[in-house]
Parts: C-alpha cells; structure tokens; sequence
C-alpha cells in the first residue's frame, strides 16, 4: 500500500498531544550524549531535533514516509541531524543505533513482526527500544463516527476495498508479539490519555491532520469536503461538553526493551 501523505504544516498546528507524549517519552530516556538515535515516524522533526539538541556528540536520524514531513523536517537538519524519506517498513539499518524511538507513529504499520526484527538488527548491542503507540479503545468516538458516515449511501461505494489505516492491539497481544523477538528487559504498559481538546476548532484540526487523510484519499475531489464536514459535525455533536471542550479517548501502548 502507498504511504499516505501528509500536510506537515497542519499538522505541526494539530499535533500538539502528540508532541506532549513524545517530549515525555524523551524526558525518561536517560540520554548521556553521545548516543546514537533513530526516529520512527519523525513527522515534522520537531521531536527529532530536541533529542539531537540532547547528543552534542551523537547522532540523530529521522525517517518518514511522508515525503512533505520530510521536506519540511529538513529545514532543521544539521551535522548531528538527518532525515531520511523511508517507509518504516523497509529500514535496513544494521547495528548503528543506540535507541530506536517512536513516538504517536506505529499504529499505522501493520506488521509490526516485521517492524520488532527490524528494529532488533538496527540496535547496537544492549540498545533500546522505546515506542509510545495507540492501543486498543483508541479514538474510539471518531472510530465509531468514520465507520458510521463510510456506510452512508452517498459514501459507501468509495470504501468497498477499503482496508482499515491502523493496527490498535490490546497490551496482552502485543506482549505476545514483543516476547517472540529476542529481546529482554521487556516492559509493556498501558496508558490513558484521554484528552479535552480545549474548543471545537482544536479537536477540528486534530481530525484534518492525521486523522482523516486515510479516508480522504479514497474519495474523489467533489465528494472530499462533504464527507469531511459529515464527519466533522458528528463529532462535534457526540464530544462537545457543556463547556465548549471536546472529548476523545486516547489509549496508549508503552514499549520498552533492551537488545
């Protein structure tokens, strides 16, 4: 399947809990300063540059599969920083990365038996690994409300070979997955998320960028803005609180291991 494709500019004005969990996730990796960094799903680089910002004397690389990410993400390359346009499903990097980092990205791979035995050849020995990706009970309101306006009679016949974007495995499933790679000091952990998007208009730019681009590229361009102002509305309806905040669920899957 073709990457999707992305508008990094919209995206970096609605991405703003995306950019919170993976400055967390930064914070607890314990970065001396010399190490050696791979980013999956790097995005706008934002993230990907504060980690280089933390290794002077290291190395950072950040790979995506949208290639306006990744033009826009190259505006803050520098001698420590690079980015890359890859599909996450073909890096072939061999034992030259000390940790493997993802951050809000992994949910839109597959294969993620592929993905661990990959990122076990790109560790350096006794490297880590460290994901944050959506899990299972995701976005459940704006699931629910795609699933609903694709079956509307108007839509429907765009979304017969549709194949569903996103894998959001339970932890116990993905704990499965992990323990049949060769990696040890497993840690998988759940975690909620759930977010009050502060106005309609917040949640609403949430919804343009990442979430409905999947959806959008099945539908021919007459039809693109009804079916995404059909969505909008719905959801507007189903998480607006009496105080103007919009809610969704978000549910995450916490991975780290060490090579």
């Amino acid at each position: 399947m073709k990457a999707f494709e992305f508008d990094a500019n919209k995206y970096n004005i609605g991405s703003t809990h995306q950019k919170e969990w993976g400055k967390k996730i930064i914070a607890e990796l314990s970065i001396k300063g010399d190490e050696s960094i791979l980013d999956l799903g790097c995005g706008d680089g934002v993230l990907t540059k504060e980690m280089a910002d933390l290794v002077p004397n290291g190395r950072v690389v950040g790979i995506d599969a949208s290639e306006n990410m990744i033009s826009k993400a190259k505006e803050l390359s520098r001698n420590n920083l690079e980015f890359i346009h890859r599909d996450i499903n073909d890096i072939s990097f061999n034992e030259e990365f000390d940790i493997v980092y993802s951050n809000a990205t992994l949910h839109w791979i597959k294969d993620h038996v592929k993905l661990l035995a990959n990122c076990y050849r790109t560790l350096k020995s006794s490297g880590i690994l460290r994901f944050n990706f959506a899990g299972d009970g995701n976005c459940a309101t704006f699931n629910s409300t795609v699933k609903n306006v694709m079956q509307q009679s108007e839509f429907k016949g765009y979304f017969a070979k549709f194949l569903w974007p996103w894998f959001m495995p339970k932890t116990s499933d993905y704990e499965q997955i992990i323990r049949n790679n060769n990696f040890t000091e497993i840690k998988i952990w759940e975690e909620n998320a759930d977010r009050y998007f502060i106005s309609a208009e917040e949640m609403i730019k949430w919804i343009d960028q990442p979430s409905l681009v999947p959806f959008l590229r099945e539908i021919v361009e007459q039809d693109k803005s009804k079916f995404r102002d059909v969505v909008v509305n719905e959801m507007i309806q189903k998480s607006k609180k009496p105080d103007g905040k919009c809610f969704e669920m978000f549910r995450r899957i916490n991975v780290r291991a060490k090579k």
